[in-house]
């Protein structure tokens, strides 16, 4: 069975197959990916999300001596924290009120294949001590269960965010990080992968004009010149969503440069969407300046901690801005993090999903932050 949590797959076609481009960031990806499938390692796939991340999983699979099993994938961020254990190992009949029957988890799904962490980070610490178990002996125990479950699965994880940045905060183990990134896929953004742009975008159109029974339309050179000048937050999934709603709403068998313009003003108002990059500072849309400051905050926290220590350590003379360890402290990104929440959730109209999607992070993260910060 599939859900909104969870996908299976048997990949007919080799995923390498569709990771377009030639660009050596890419070949690089390619080129690991075909060292590490045909071991039992454990990979952690790192990257941006839209970069393609699952494709790498199901590349791993599909060069492994597990491709005829299964390729199980649950996403951490959307299992509810409560439900979460059971979830991942499974429970016994009359382990709690609503378990009328023994249910199988995800390790047991996976078993003889590959099972694909999605979003790591959002696992809730004490999941993550079973985790770890499981990794180092392949035995678990089912929620309320006595008897322990052998199971042979690889185990990939993948993340958007800086699991390092995360043990320092004390939101994930570090003995399970370091168990996970035996191997570490990062996979690069599309802005440092510009020359595989233009192969993607005829990809992408040809794939969507067949999809809505229109003429493969033309794109002119002017289209693809602003289109290479994108600064793609959303990456590859971006782009495909853009040129999807170019082909499927345009009226010509044309595409031109104002069609182009005319689609990224109507979308500018999403921080999500595609900006152009050499548009000035000062006319740059608000929302898209508090998205860039929020990515900021996490690398504000690491530089916050190394400077408390510096001054713990070591009292140094500093006029501006800190001269104290305690000061470090009081300086705080909250309330930026806090506004760009309220928007998000004002955006799509408390849609709590569709704006997690949009601040890249998991739903349970966002529903920790609104109850943080007393939002509605």
């Amino acid at each position: 069975m599939i859900d909104n949590d969870m996908k299976t797959s048997e990949a007919l076609i080799d995923p390498l197959d569709e990771m377009l481009g030639s660009s050596t960031r890419l070949q690089q990806v390619k080129a690991l990916i075909q060292q590490v499938a045909g071991s039992d390692i454990n990979v952690l796939i790192t990257g941006e999300s839209g970069t393609g991340k699952e494709l790498v999983a199901r590349a791993i699979h599909y060069h492994s001596k597990r491709r005829n099993g299964p390729l199980v994938s649950p996403n951490c961020g959307a299992i509810p924290e409560g439900i979460f254990e059971s979830e991942i190992f499974g429970h016994e009949k009359g382990s709690f009120t609503s378990a009328g029957q023994r249910r199988q988890g995800y390790f047991e799904m996976a078993d003889q294949g590959t099972l694909l962490l999605d979003e790591i980070g959002e696992m809730p610490l004490q999941v993550q001590v079973k985790m770890l178990r499981v990794l180092e002996s392949g035995s678990f125990l089912r929620v309320g269960g006595s008897h322990e479950v052998n199971v042979d699965v690889r185990v990939i994880a993948a993340t958007n965010k800086d699991l390092g940045l995360e043990v320092g905060q004390g939101r994930f183990r570090q003995d399970l990080y370091y168990r996970l990134k035996a191997v570490n896929i990062n996979v690069p953004p599309l802005r440092e992968r510009l020359e595989d742009i233009p192969m993607l975008i005829d990809h992408f159109t040809y794939l969507f004009a067949q999809k809505n029974n229109r003429t493969i339309p033309v794109i002119e050179s002017e289209a693809f010149e602003i289109l290479n000048r994108q600064y793609w937050a959303g990456n590859i999934r971006e782009l495909k969503n853009f040129i999807e709603s170019m082909v499927a709403l345009g009226h010509r068998n044309t595409i031109t440069g104002e069609d182009v313009r005319i689609r990224l003003s109507n979308e500018m108002s999403s921080a999500n969407l595609p900006v152009i990059v050499t548009k000035p500072t000062a006319e740059l849309d608000r929302e898209l300046v508090y998205h860039t400051l929020l990515e900021l905050k996490h690398e504000m926290t690491n530089v916050k901690m190394l400077l408390q220590q510096l001054l713990r350590d070591k009292p140094i003379e500093m006029n501006y801005p800190f001269s104290s360890a305690e000061e470090v402290e009081a300086y705080s990104l909250d309330e930026l993090e806090k506004e760009q929440i309220k928007r998000a959730l004002m955006d799509f109209g408390g849609n709590r999903k569709q704006a997690a999607d949009a601040l890249g992070i998991g739903e349970r993260t966002l529903y920790r932050k609104i109850k943080q910060y007393n939002l509605k």
